[in-house]
């Protein structure tokens, strides 16, 4: 039955590494200005677009 215990625990900590690496990437999403976004949407824009 320890072995559950183990598993448990390795579960636990698996959710919490998970949540740690979510709040790091939102963090980092959210330092960006509007200005910013903006221009690195436009950037992909100009990049995905076709050439005619």
């Amino acid at each position: 039955m320890r072995w559950w215990k183990v598993l448990g625990l390795a579960g636990a900590a698996g959710v919490a590494a998970t949540g740690v690496v979510i709040v790091r990437s939102e963090r980092k999403r959210r330092a960006y200005t509007p200005d910013q976004v903006r221009d690195r949407l436009h950037a992909r824009l100009d990049e995905s677009a076709p050439k005619p």
